[in-house]
């Protein structure tokens, strides 16, 4: 058995858990994740959630190890053939929410709530409004209003069962009418479209599937985390990775709690970062997962020159000429009016017990502007700078006639107390479904990047900028370029990102597309617009090539989460049929097809580059490297579910694959034969000559050097590096990759001769 792993990872490999890849499959692929060179396996959740759950994220047992990946001992086999290969284990954990099952008992706790109402020890474990609906739970889960659906309620012994829903009855309660059988229960049954309206327990985002846990109490945290803090201790876990803290509470006490608990355990927070927030200082973790990495390094390698013509392309194919800023604006105000409108009730209730504050009757009008303006996921209680910077331009955002009210409510959002928790909650779910799952959706001058914390309208990062934010950076902080959650893997993006250095050339095809395609359009009068038609273009060429089914798949989601011609909610069926017949009519056409693989051929040439320089950037810039499950591959695939499925590891590989298999093995093997350079200095290098700016290199520990080639297409152009110079520290240096060796004033057309990257050693 090879040494044990140390605390800080040196690389880790995420695997998504389903039953189709548990346990014995994650085992099964130790020796080839080993080989990469990571230090760790990074698993999706692996507690007990419902049963043939494909991500785990709906947890309805903290006490056991999911049955359906292989149960504990699945785990400890698991263990052991990491062990063996020298290798730890960082897991993923869900602290903010539980399950709503069907069958309900398959949560304990929930179901103990829902047969003893408030008086029952569990219902401390729910952050629930017991002051709505006459203290009982309201269970949106009937496909219309009870009267209509009383035929399907059906009362079995102790229990009563609707479909595939069963719901604890009081004792005694099991002979009466129907009508006072309901009445008489500690929960209301009722349509789901009263979710968003009438909840009164809170959700993740607007999921009333998930119920929240109220993780600020010790009995719960003891009891939710007591599973995993057993296999910490015993040393089968190493490290962890904390989904949404931005639902609970009090993140900042949370994780004080936990570091307590699990002291020696590597700890990072999916902690949403925008522009240039920071991770609160007071925060007991090692960092965060890497979203704010991943925006950065998408934008070194995104030409800005390409931002005008983009957008004007963008405009004339959807005819949107607001900017983001408003389109998330206007989205986020929908979505509190709409999805969250319960929660937003429930904070509005808050706010209507505290002291009246100057202007009182504005009130109601200050708190959604307020909310809708907020710029970041969430302030905190406590007030730190960062908080109170965002309240601040937030503020700027409130019309004038109701300021004084918003400059109050601020003053309390800021401050602790129930109202600054549940502002903090329902701003962070407003981010999220109102900005990433709306706005998003609705704005795509280049969609590449609409990533989780990303800025739609901010094109590319200069080389200055990304070494000021890696010097930034902790050793110890995730870095990541795909996850489960990404709407577009990290070589998708890359593809897109080339198109803002050839926006002409992209803008002829997508002109010529549409004419293609008119006779296809016309068959079909209800959809799709040009709008979506034009979001179509961007997904054929990055994910190319599509089948039929994913194509239709990714382009209804999008659809939806758009709520421009179609909702979740409130499907139009006509829009969609004839959406999913255009996209399919498309794809049968093979003329238009050979085209899309032609322009993909030409942009490829240019995101192979992209790929294997944004991979290597992120494998040795500060911080510890996350590769999602393929992505040592070429990784081609969309949002959630497309994303999620289990990996090929035994696929046939294309060219890009095996480079990119090259540059990742290599860069992970050296930073687990020499973790002290890798957080040790970050040194900038800057190239000298007419085509430097297309150089990107730092040197880490003074001990290895990244070289990556940055905006291809345009150095190709210019008929790549012509005499630029890259200043080499003084000795002998070897590229890991080629195996050139090089000193003094070395020509980057040398370095760069065979790959469009290199990673020098002292040789």
């Amino acid at each position: 058995m090879t040494s044990s792993p140390s605390r800080v990872p040196t690389g880790i490999y995420r695997l998504q858990l389903q039953p189709a890849f548990g346990f014995a499959e994650a085992a099964a692929a130790v020796p080839h994740l080993a080989s990469l060179g990571v230090s760790h396996l990074h698993l999706s959740p692996i507690l007990q959630a419902v049963p043939g759950s494909t991500h785990g994220y709906d947890v309805v047992d903290h006490s056991r190890v999911s049955a359906d990946l292989g149960g504990e001992d699945g785990l400890r086999e698991l263990a052991t053939a990491a062990a063996a290969h020298g290798l730890g284990i960082v897991v993923d954990i869900v602290p903010n929410h539980m399950a709503v099952p069907a069958p309900e008992s398959l949560n304990r706790p929930l179901w103990e709530t829902l047969r003893e109402g408030a008086d029952s020890p569990y219902a401390r474990w729910f952050d629930i409004d017991w002051t709505r609906h006459d203290g009982r739970v309201l269970l949106p889960v009937l496909g219309g209003p009870v009267e209509e659906v009383a035929d399907e309620l059906i009362v079995d012994g102790h229990v009563l069962r609707y479909h595939d829903h069963e719901f604890p009855l009081r004792p005694g309660t099991e002979k009466l009418a129907l009508d006072e059988l309901l009445a008489a229960q500690h929960y209301e049954l009722a349509h789901w479209r009263r979710a968003d309206t009438e909840l009164n327990y809170r959700r993740f985002f607007t999921i009333a599937g998930l119920i929240a846990l109220r993780q600020e109490d010790d009995e719960v945290f003891a009891a939710t985390h007591a599973t995993m803090v057993r296999l910490l201790n015993e040393g089968l876990i190493h490290g962890l990775r904390i989904d949404h803290p931005d639902g609970l509470a009090d993140p900042r006490a949370y994780l004080e709690r936990l570091r307590a608990a699990a002291p020696n355990a590597w700890i990072v927070v999916e902690k949403i970062l925008s522009d240039e927030e920071t991770l609160p200082a007071d925060w007991a973790c090692d960092g965060t997962t890497g979203y704010d990495a991943l925006r950065r390094v998408d934008n070194l390698f995104l030409d800005p020159e390409g931002a005008g013509p983009l957008r004007a392309l963008h405009r004339e194919q959807t005819g949107v000429r607001e900017g983001f800023d408003y389109l998330a604006q206007e989205a986020r105000a929908e979505v509190l009016a709409g999805g969250l409108a319960t929660e937003f009730a429930r904070l509005r209730r808050t706010l209507d017990r505290l002291e009246p504050v100057a202007g009182a009757g504005d009130v109601g009008r200050a708190l959604p502007p307020l909310l809708t303006a907020f710029p970041t996921y969430r302030p905190y209680p406590g007030a730190g700078p960062g908080s109170i910077a965002a309240m601040a331009r937030a503020l700027t955002g409130v019309p004038g006639q109701v300021s004084e009210a918003a400059r109050e409510i601020a003053e309390l959002a800021l401050a602790d107390g129930e109202f600054g928790i549940r502002f903090g909650q329902v701003a962070a779910a407003l981010a999220a479904k109102g900005v990433e799952d709306r706005a998003f959706y609705r704005w795509y001058t280049l969609s590449s990047l609409n990533e989780v914390g990303g800025a739609p309208d901010t094109f590319g990062l200069d080389i200055a900028g990304f070494h000021a934010a890696c010097r930034r950076m902790s050793p110890t902080t995730m870095t990541t370029l795909s996850t489960h959650d990404t709407k577009r893997s990290e070589d998708v993006r890359a593809r897109l990102s080339v198109l803002a250095e050839i926006p002409e050339d992209w803008a002829q095809r997508v002109h010529a597309w549409n004419d293609r395609s008119r006779p296809h359009r016309s068959e079909f009068r209800f959809g799709p617009d040009r709008y979506d038609t034009y979001l179509l273009w961007q997904t054929l060429v990055g994910a190319w090539p599509l089948t039929p089914d994913r194509a239709v798949a990714y382009l209804r989601k999008a659809m939806r989460e758009a709520a421009r011609e179609t909702t979740w909610a409130d499907p139009n069926p006509d829009y969609e049929t004839a959406s999913e017949a255009f996209v399919r009519a498309v794809l049968a056409d093979d003329e238009l097809t050979a085209d899309i693989a032609d322009f993909g051929a030409v942009v490829d040439r240019a995101a192979h580059a992209v790929s294997l320089g944004a991979k290597l950037v992120q494998l040795t810039m500060p911080g510890v490297p996350d590769v999602y499950q393929g992505g040592e591959l070429a990784l081609y695939t969309l949002v959630d579910p497309d994303n999620r499925a289990p990996v090929d590891f035994g696929r046939e590989h294309g060219p890009l694959d095996t480079l990119k298999l090259k540059v990742t093995s290599a860069a992970l093997r050296l930073r687990r034969a020499h973790p002290d350079w890798f957080a040790g200095a970050y040194t900038p290098l800057r190239a000298r000559g007419k085509e430097a700016d297309h150089a990107i290199a730092f040197i880490r520990g003074g001990e290895a050097i990244t070289v990556a080639t940055r905006l291809p297409a345009g150095l190709a152009a210019k008929g790549d590096w012509g005499g630029a110079l890259l200043p080499l520290p003084e000795g002998r240096w070897v590229d890991a990759l080629t195996g050139g060796t090089y000193t003094g004033q070395a020509r980057l057309r040398h370095i760069l001769e065979d790959l469009p990257v290199a990673l020098l050693t002292r040789g």
